[in-house]
């Protein structure tokens, strides 16, 4: 077996000329960083008609577990119904899978696929951020599949704004694989300490929406509680502890563009914008208070535990944080019941009252192709037969991510799932991240100037010129400052 230092391979066992395998879980040694025994129940046999080809896939996931393992796991689910439509076709190819499926961080997920690319070893399917598209596609690891997308009428059914996420130069990259939201979240508990009724509590969500409650009144009811002792010093408002897509649509709520009107060449580097951002930030944690002048630490547990132990007054998450938490963090305390008690969610406030809009950001997960996959229709098959209401409907349901499918807005398993239902409307006020190879320059040089002001190294002024002095000496003409 080929090695994979410490991801797991569970691979789908095929018997030739009609020979079936007995389907009790066997033992089989794995190659991780050292050889250990490893049981693992055989998911599916595959009968290949005698003088047919038997075609290995490999698929790449990254899943938290256990909430999100159904990213490669439906594809698994789906290998019987792909050789089922090969058999009714007349095709004598037959497919097994293995699936690499960890939790790595996303840098070097991104990493090691782009490695294993260069070394001529890249997984036939790797799933992974939308973004990403904007790397692989111009250097040529992954495969455009506009012209095979027709032959597969399942992506007739994946909503249609979705598609934009999946295009680079005009073209389709990849198949949506998830979507979710980012909201601002509330702890009604610690609200009530502060005073609020419980009308005032449920009818905040409304309030967001309709603009009248704003980020500024945000900070201000997180200052009164700081200075009430409701919370500690630092928990009225939390952000995620790291980089990622959420501080981009801090940028797009003061008014921020990024991709220029007739070109993917250059993105856009807002001054006004940004120096809005980074006021901001310098305010919640230099002079309100409110947040942590450590809370880019990188420390998820920390950040989980703070919202599930109840000590965090507001803070802008992710849709899939909700199954997240009541599966790790509240399973002794009632899960999705301590959820729904204690917390609220919202769109991102407007940054402004009567100013502006609501906010989100959603950024889909897709399946991709390999350029270097030697059955790319066969990869596409696979993936078609696991983008279906039910397999997508199990995943989003476990893992707290929203559906992909125009379908599912009638499909009773989904409609059924609360959490999923209340949060969907959010999906108006969303927005994406670019897909551009100069993003992740974009993105860090961006952030540089978030960790700076947080940590009080340096006034938002003096953030916004390192910012862009550090942008134009990277990007160049690929950036445009305004």
């Amino acid at each position: 077996m080929r090695k994979h230092g410490v991801w797991i391979a569970l691979t789908i066992v095929a018997m030739m000329s009609l020979m079936l395998v007995n389907c009790k879980p066997q033992t089989v040694t794995v190659e991780v960083e050292r050889t250990v025994e490893v049981t693992v129940p055989v998911v599916q046999t595959v009968e290949v008609p005698v003088g047919g080809e038997l075609v290995h896939l490999v698929a790449r996931c990254k899943a938290a577990p256990p909430h999100e393992e159904g990213r490669c796991n439906n594809l698994l689910a789906a290998v019987g119904a792909a050789n089922a439509a090969l058999a009714e076709m007349g095709d004598d190819r037959r497919i097994e899978l293995e699936i690499i499926q960890d939790n790595a961080d996303w840098g070097d997920y991104k990493t090691e696929f782009e490695l294993a690319s260069d070394a001529g070893e890249a997984p036939d399917i790797i799933c992974s951020g939308h973004e990403h598209i904007g790397d692989w596609a111009p250097a040529g690891y992954i495969l455009d599949i506009t012209d095979m997308i027709d032959d597969y009428p399942e992506f007739s059914d994946i909503i249609d704004s979705l598609w934009e996420s999946t295009k680079w130069n005009g073209r389709i990259w990849g198949i949506p694989q998830d979507a979710e939201a980012r909201p601002f979240y509330f702890n009604k508990t610690l609200l009530r300490q502060l005073g609020w009724s419980d009308e005032e509590i449920e009818s905040l969500p409304d309030r967001v929406t309709s603009g009248e409650f704003a980020w500024e009144d945000m900070f201000d009811v997180a200052e009164e509680a700081v200075n009430a002792g409701v919370v500690q010093p630092g928990y009225g408002w939390w952000h995620r502890p790291k980089n990622g897509p959420d501080f981009l649509y801090y940028y797009y709520a003061a008014g921020g563009e990024i991709i220029p009107e007739g070109g993917e060449d250059a993105l856009v580097f807002d001054r006004d914008a940004a120096l809005i951002v980074y006021q901001l930030l310098y305010e919640a944690t230099q002079e309100r208070n409110i947040l942590l002048t450590t809370r880019l630490d990188g420390d998820w547990t920390g950040w989980h535990t703070g919202i599930t132990n109840g000590e965090v007054l507001f803070w802008f998450g992710g849709s899939w944080n909700w199954a997240e938490w009541a599966v790790n963090y509240l399973a002794d305390r009632g899960g999705e019941a301590w959820l729904w008690e204690n917390v609220g969610f919202a769109p991102i406030p407007a940054l402004r009252r009567g100013k502006n809009v609501p906010i989100t950001l959603t950024h889909p997960l897709l399946y991709m192709i390999s350029s270097q996959s030697e059955h790319p229709d066969l990869a596409l098959l696979l993936i078609s037969k696991a983008t279906t209401p039910q397999l997508n409907t199990d995943y989003a349901v476990a893992s707290g991510h929203l559906g992909i499918l125009k379908s599912q807005a009638d499909y009773t398993p989904y409609t059924s799932a609360k959490f999923l239902s209340r949060v969907l409307p959010l999906l108006e006020y969303t927005t994406f991240l670019p897909n551009s190879p100069y993003w992740s320059t974009w993105s860090e040089a961006y952030y540089l100037g978030i960790q700076s002001v947080e940590s009080g190294q340096l006034t938002p002024e003096e953030a916004l010129e390192v910012v862009v002095e550090q942008l134009q000496n990277e990007l160049g003409e690929h950036v445009i400052v305004r």
